[in-house]
This record gives C-alpha cells, sequence and structure tokens, in this order.
C-alpha cells in the first residue's frame, strides 16, 4: 500500500467531507492492505453521503465477506506406511496435548463433588443463594405482620438462652398468604435481612421438570442448598401450585413431587437447623393439608393490602425519582383505601404516563401533579376485590375449623361479610 497516496486521499477527504468516491477509493486502498474495520467505516459514511452509491455497496460487502481460505499447494503424495509390529501409541502424550483443548467424552465426574447444583440434563437451573440488604424496617406499617414474624422467627434467634430454656427450635415453616401484590416475596427478604441469614427464593418454575423423577430430585437439592448456606431464608412462592392437594392430582409425578417436599420439611434426610421456611400463597385452601402439620408449615399470617402507613411508604419510594410537584400523599393514601402494593405502583405508572403524553403533545415539559394521580387513581381498579370475593366465599361456606379466623376478622371489619 502506497502510504503517501492513502495520506494524500485522506487530507482530499477533510477537504471534501461529502465526496463519496474518495471514500470508497481509500476504502479499497485499506482493504487490499487488510484492514477491513477501517473500510466498513468509509464504505458505510459513503452510504451515508449516497445511499445508492454502487461502488460504496460493493465495498461494504467485500469488507464484511469472511477471508478466504488460503489456497492449498499441490504437494507429493506419500504412500502410507504400515505401523511396525511392535509399535504402540502414546495416550499419555496425546492425552496431553489436547488437555485444556478437547473435554474427554463419556466421562463422569467426581462423585464426591456435588456443588454444581441440580443434576446435569436438567432444564432447571441451580439455585442461587443471595443476601437480603432489606430489613423489617424498610417495611411501612404492617405491625400485626411484623409481631407475627418477631414471634415466630426473629425473637427466638435474638435469645438463644431463652430458646435454650424453653426447647424453641431454630425450624420450622410459616405460610404467608393474602391479595396478590400485597409484598410477601418482599417481607420473606426483610426477614432474611433481620436475621443476616441468606436468602434462598423459589417459584414453581425452578422446580418442575418434564423429566420423570427429576422435579422430586430438584426439591431434595433445594433442601440440600439451604442446610449448606444455613442459616438461610427458604422461601417458596406459589406454594399451592407446589403443594397443591394430592386429592386433586391425577399424574403420580405431580404427587411424587408433594412427597417430596413433605418429607424435606420433615428433614428426614438432614437437620433443618437454621432452615427457616417462608411459604406464600394467594390460594391457601388449595394446599394439601399434611402441608400444614405441626413441624411443617404449621403458622400462618395473613398479607392483607397495606395499611395507610405502608401506602405512604409505597407512594413515597415510586414517587421519589419522578419529578413531581404539589404531592400530598396524605389524599393519596386516603384515596388508595384496597389498593395492593403493586396497585400504586402502577398508578405512579399511570400519572407519569399522562404527564409525558402532555408534554410530548404541546412541547412542553411539565411535572407530575395531583391531577395525574387522580385521574389515575380513577383509572385502576384494585386489583384485591377478586381475591377478597374468592375468599368470602371460602369463609362463609367452607368448613370453619379456625384456620382463617383473621382473614374473617378483616372481612367483617371492612363489611364484606
Amino acid at each position: 500500500m502506497d502510504t503517501a497516496v492513502v495520506e494524500s486521499l485522506r487530507r482530499a477527504i477533510e477537504l471534501m467531507p461529502d465526496d463519496a468516491t474518495l471514500r470508497v477509493h481509500l476504502g479499497e486502498l485499506l482493504l487490499d492492505a487488510g484492514n477491513a474495520d477501517e473500510a466498513i467505516a468509509l464504505a458505510a459514511s459513503a452510504l451515508g453521503i449516497s445511499p445508492g452509491h454502487a461502488p460504496a455497496r460493493s465495498l461494504m460487502t467485500r469488507a464484511l465477506a469472511p477471508p478466504a481460505a488460503p489456497a492449498l499447494q499441490a504437494e507429493k503424495i506419500l504412500p502410507i506406511s504400515a505401523p511396525a509390529a511392535n509399535a504402540t501409541f502414546d495416550w499419555s502424550a496425546a492425552e496431553g496435548d489436547v488437555e485444556g483443548i478437547a473435554q474427554p467424552m463419556f466421562v463422569e465426574g467426581d462423585e464426591g463433588d456435588d456443588s454444581e447444583g441440580i443434576v446435569e440434563g436438567s432444564r432447571t437451573a441451580a439455585f442461587t443463594v443471595e443476601n437480603s440488604t432489606i430489613t423489617l424496617a424498610d417495611v411501612g406499617g404492617m405491625k400485626g405482620v411484623k409481631d407475627r414474624l418477631n414471634a415466630a422467627f426473629l425473637a427466638p434467634l435474638r435469645n438463644p438462652e431463652l430458646r435454650k430454656l424453653y426447647g424453641k427450635s431454630l425450624r420450622g415453616g410459616l405460610l404467608m398468604y393474602g391479595p396478590p401484590g400485597c409484598g410477601k416475596t418482599f417481607i420473606a427478604r426483610a426477614v432474611a435481612g433481620e436475621l443476616g441469614a441468606s436468602f434462598l427464593s423459589v417459584s414453581l418454575a425452578d422446580v418442575l421438570d418434564p423429566y420423570i423423577g427429576q422435579s422430586e430430585r430438584n426439591v431434595q437439592e433445594l433442601f440440600r442448598v439451604a442446610r449448606q448456606s444455613a442459616p438461610c431464608v427458604l422461601f417458596l412462592d406459589e406454594i399451592d401450585a407446589l403443594g397443591q392437594k394430592r386429592s386433586a392430582l391425577s399424574g403420580s409425578a405431580a404427587r411424587g413431587t408433594v412427597n417430596q417436599l413433605l418429607t424435606e420439611l420433615d428433614g428426614v434426610d438432614g437437620s433443618n437447623e437454621g432452615v427457616f421456611v417462608l411459604a406464600a400463597t394467594n390460594q391457601p385452601w388449595d394446599i394439601d393439608p399434611a402441608l400444614r402439620r405441626p413441624g411443617r408449615l404449621d403458622r400462618t399470617v395473613l398479607v392483607l393490602p397495606p395499611d395507610a402507613p405502608a401506602r405512604e411508604k409505597i407512594f413515597s419510594y415510586h414517587l421519589a425519582s419522578r419529578p413531581v410537584e404539589g404531592i400530598t400523599l396524605k389524599t393519596l393514601v386516603a384515596a388508595s383505601e384496597g389498593f395492593s402494593g403493586a396497585d400504586i405502583a402502577y398508578v405512579c405508572e399511570v400519572a407519569a404516563e399522562r404527564a409525558l403524553t402532555e408534554s410530548a403533545t404541546s412541547g412542553i415539559l411539565r411535572l407530575i401533579n395531583m391531577d395525574d394521580l387522580r385521574g389515575a387513581l380513577a383509572e385502576v381498579t384494585p386489583s384485591t376485590g377478586p381475591w377478597l370475593g374468592s375468599a368470602r366465599n371460602v369463609v362463609m361456606f367452607g368448613e370453619d375449623d379456625g384456620t382463617y379466623a383473621e382473614l374473617k376478622a378483616y372481612l367483617k371489619k371492612s363489611r364484606r361479610l
């Protein structure tokens, strides 16, 4: 490549930046010299100046094409001599040559190392243990829920001598139930942060597997990871799907998953000391009764739509990073009775959308105000209504064994019974 010609073309392009032909000519020289990247850039800039420039398109095609394989030179073919009768192949040397390049086939891994998690071949990824950075102080309101959690987990952990005196174990399970979007997962993370424990969250999709017997192995692996990470809060989301009533299951595979879950909760294959099992559901009446037996998920707490202090904190959180003016939180709190945390987040999203749309239409930027939020509150229907309707039917017409006493009291207080 003639360096002087290239420099001359560069100076010419600086003087005539709209000349596409100059750019293509320089690109061809660079491409022939092996500089494909700059040739592509020159072709692209030429096409930006003149989209129909045929030489620029041709240059781009050439520059993007994979490099041609070098031509093979004809060699004299020599006859292959037969190996000597006593010749042996040095397998050790060959193994060393390919070490780190090719993985050995049909070789099982070290049986003593099971740190990789789920059995290979499962579609379920290995379970991930996290460290929670939030505590119950980050949960606004919900004093009743906090008191129940404190009695179940926090107080025994903080008082080891009293725990020993009263024979209180650090194992056990608690079932949180209530309308969707009311913060059950957030509360579970807060408990882990309060305990200074690891946090392991799983749902139905993390455990179920189409291969027979794999779902049971996944459940077993889940508890193994939790025990190794103790103290650990194991959060089972959508427990009604994972541990649904066996009487309603037609397939033996699904029954096996529930049976394995019961076995692990009992700690048959290993001690669950230091493993705090929290489960969440929107449909507690669909859970297999055996899961509610003492020693398993034997304690329950109703997580209702957020109360006034909680709603105020949720509004503050979702409006904090948005451009707002003239916001009166007390008015918003009063107008959002019965809204879930997810509903309030959506209200803030709709209000922001209204302000954004008007700003884009008028060309004048404005902040989110109370009119936007009032309009969003009128537009969004609380998602808790259908759930409370279903819960009312269960309380009124189901077997009243005291399980849903707290729910019944709330429905009466809210005049739904």
